[in-house]
């Protein structure tokens, strides 16, 4: 089965279009693919639990939902570090969850091991 990277850059301020790649992948991994999601820019925002609380998308869902369903079908989640440490976010944002903070050389290294990128 096909693996697919899904990078999210859109944050908060764009529920449907961040809810709409948490979707995706979920579907993907439901699907069978193996998915791995590389959150940067705004995106790594989204990780913080009041977003996954609260994020709902127009027609796409709840980002919380979605995060579940992701962490009980094994994806693994990567934060841009520089992203989130400009966002304020450390350790205690990604604490419990299967996320760790990663440099752009990570996401170059991903797109390459995987068969497709979509881009959020």
């Amino acid at each position: 089965m096909p693996n697919l990277l899904v990078h999210v850059a859109c944050g908060p301020d764009d529920p449907s279009r961040a809810t709409l790649a948490f979707l995706v992948a979920r579907t993907a991994a439901a699907e069978g693919h193996r998915v791995t999601l590389f959150l940067a820019g705004d995106g790594a925002a989204l990780l913080r639990d009041d977003a996954l609380d609260t994020l709902e998308g127009k027609g796409t869902g709840k980002l919380r939902e979605h995060f579940d369903a992701l962490v009980a079908a094994g994806v693994r989640f990567y934060v841009s570090g520089l992203s989130a440490k400009a966002r304020g976010m450390d350790e205690r944002d990604l604490a419990g969850k299967p996320a760790e903070f990663a440099m752009p050389s990570v996401l170059v290294r991903l797109v390459f091991e995987h068969d497709r990128t979509l881009t959020y």
